[in-house]
């Protein structure tokens, strides 16, 4: 008997928990200037989240799903992409977003509702957020088949949940880009959860980076805490994507600090030992301290970030709130070019219920 092939999945981290560089620091990390707008876009999303929360459990959003604790993973995402390329989310990649052009206003107009929300007005050609499960995998590869075939030097780029690696449209396409040398690269944020499944309990791979294995592409893991190893991985793969040599698979270890959704409680499934162990590795706490040791951060610009980030957060919620709630018609206004006759009478119906007192009349005043 012969070894045929041998597989390794390489594990990467440039910042240890307390913020300790443990590896050559990448050149963009020895920019002040850039290592100082990625903390201070990571704490705007953090700060938005949290607002975010607030106006759901007001009844001023609809079930929103927290990014608490993904900020590194987002933000180092966000910063190795380049404008042209194209975005394919799943639902609450919030930091690439906002890094990328989308506002909060759009983004709290979504969870609110409103499908307006989905029109980004600067990255025009990302995907909307993706609420089933991996399906938005398929719609990077096509992306990237396209990109391929009109000799485009661009990428797609893909997030997917640990849960979602489950699904048969990830394997799916990671097998056409794979067969295809697609210039994709898809990034497992790997939180650990599943709603209420842990990693452990869906399945017995050591690692979710090695199911790149079977799809003959390069796999790694890389501390998805760390911002900067992020964003060294995500660039890396970028590039070579966009050089010809085909997609990655990257898997970003976190850990989700909230419940999956304002609708979930996780205090029913977690245990509050492995949370609060959790929120001693966040993300925010290890490039802060980072720039503490360099000199390059304080209590006073801490404070003044924070209420800058307020600032803007809650010019955001103004603008949202502020905004004219869309025709209960809008939901019929682009299925069909001629609408079926059980969706009129449902149109019919969402008039009838929108004009009742205390609720949004059909033309939407």
């Amino acid at each position: 008997m012969k070894t045929v092939a041998e597989f390794r999945v390489q594990y990467s981290r440039i910042l240890d928990p307390d913020g300790t560089a443990v590896a050559p620091l990448p050149q963009f990390a020895t920019d002040a200037a850039e290592v100082l707008r990625m903390y201070r876009a990571m704490t705007l999303v953090r700060v938005f989240d949290a607002k975010a929360v607030n106006l759901q459990r007001t009844g001023q959003l609809g079930t929103y799903p927290s990014s608490v604790g993904h900020e590194a993973a987002h933000i180092g995402i966000g910063a190795a992409m380049r404008a042209e390329d194209v975005l394919a989310p799943v639902y609450r990649e919030f930091g690439t977003q906002l890094w990328r052009g989308v506002t909060m206003a759009e983004i709290l107009t979504y969870w609110g509702g409103d499908e307006r929300g989905n029109d980004f007005a600067v990255p025009r050609q990302d995907f909307a957020w993706c609420v089933p499960i991996a399906t938005q995998t398929l719609h990077a590869a096509g992306a990237a088949m396209a990109f391929k075939v009109l000799k485009q030097p661009r990428c797609a780029l893909a997030y997917i949940g640990d849960g979602g690696t489950s699904e048969g449209a990830f394997y799916e396409a990671l097998n056409l880009a794979g067969s295809r040398a697609l210039p994709v690269v898809f990034v497992i944020v790997n939180n650990g959860w599943a709603i209420s499944v842990p990693v452990s309990a869906q399945t017995a791979a050591q690692t979710l980076a090695q199911k790149a294995v079977a799809a003959g592409i390069p796999g790694a893991q890389v501390d998805g805490n760390d911002v900067f190893a992020v964003r060294q991985a995500v660039g890396g793969a970028l590039e070579a994507a966009r050089r010809g040599a085909g997609p990655s698979l990257i898997e970003a270890l976190t850990y989700r600090l909230s419940d999956h959704t304002t609708a979930d409680d996780a205090s029913r499934y977690r245990r509050g030992e492995e949370v609060k162990e959790a929120w001693a590795l966040e993300p925010l706490r290890r490039i802060r301290a980072f720039l503490l040791n360099g000199g390059l951060w304080d209590a006073a610009r801490e404070q003044a970030l924070l209420e800058e980030c307020t600032v803007q957060v809650d010019a955001a919620v103004t603008e949202y709130l502020g905004n004219a709630k869309p025709s209960t018609d809008a939901m019929f206004d682009h299925l069909f070019a001629e609408l079926p006759a059980h969706l009129h009478e449902q149109r019919l119906i969402a008039r009838k219920y929108a004009s009742k007192p205390g609720r949004q009349a059909p033309d939407g005043h």
